[in-house]
């Protein structure tokens, strides 16, 4: 009979989890709700708690809260059943949906789509630059122009870093002619001959439509290659018509369509 236990991994704590989640990464299009990368955009808060399943002390699923929703990838033939069982106990009103395990009784949204798209390596041309310390304040600007809703700061880019993730973190920067910052994309390596995937990826709404952004996923994809992975991944929900077209663009194709499960409503 399955023993399923959970822990709660700290900022520090994380690397079980994430070497774990990069043993399970396969070569193509991650199959789970978790990538080690999205572990890693995690950890840019000092506070963010990983989740970790295991069975007779190996692990067998990793997980997080991202607000409402819980995202979980389990190991190769792991018992979800008693996975899900216990996911349960965390799955209060108010975290209503999860991605990447199947939870008793919950339904398929079919009214939110996200699409599962793959780059394979490739001779490519980008004007991206890597990001150092020197360019977090123009990194940190991209993204909260990109994304209105963003909190991210230069202190929370340090705290990226110095997580047990920081290494495997590629960043791609790419500036107009006059060296404003347009646009940034953060790739994440799970290991030679691993799917790596990128998140998240921006561009300045003042540079927009000059070709910055896809500079800046192909800068990311390029380095990832470089360090080994064997192909990328991005998702994106369908309904971003301009995200798709701009990893369209930069050689992605779609792999498939993901739909979260949601918790079936009263009556």
């Amino acid at each position: 009979m399955s023993s399923v236990t959970r822990r709660v991994l700290s900022h520090a704590g994380a690397g079980p989890a994430l070497s774990a989640l990069s043993e399970w990464t396969p070569v193509d299009a991650p199959g789970g709700g978790l990538h080690p990368g999205d572990v890693g955009w995690q950890l840019r808060h000092e506070d963010a708690a990983v989740l970790l399943w295991a069975d007779d002390a190996a692990p067998v699923a990793a997980g997080l809260l991202d607000g409402p929703v819980l995202r979980v990838t389990a190991a190769p033939g792991a018992d979800l059943g008693a996975i899900a069982a216990d996911a349960e106990q965390l799955l209060e009103p108010g975290t209503d949906w999860c991605d990447g395990l199947p939870i008793p009784g919950w339904e398929l949204d079919r009214n939110e789509p996200w699409l599962v798209m793959s780059w394979a390596p490739r001779p490519v041309s980008s004007r991206a630059q890597r990001v150092g310390e020197a360019d977090a304040a123009d990194r940190v600007l991209v993204q909260r122009s990109a994304f209105e809703r963003s909190t991210f700061t230069i202190e929370r880019w340090r705290t990226m870093k110095r997580s047990p993730a920081g290494g495997l973190a590629v960043e791609a920067l790419v500036r107009t002619p006059d060296g404003q910052p347009a646009a940034a994309a953060t790739g994440w390596f799970a290991g030679a001959g691993r799917c790596g995937v990128l998140e998240p990826v921006g561009a300045h709404p003042d540079h927009r439509g000059h070709g910055y952004g896809r500079d800046a996923v192909l800068g990311a994809c390029a380095a990832l290659a470089t360090r080994g992975a064997s192909a990328v991944a991005v998702v994106t929900p369908a309904a971003n018509e301009a995200a798709v077209a701009l990893y369209r663009s930069a050689g992605f194709t779609v792999v498939r369509e993901n739909h979260d499960r949601v918790r079936p409503q009263p009556g």
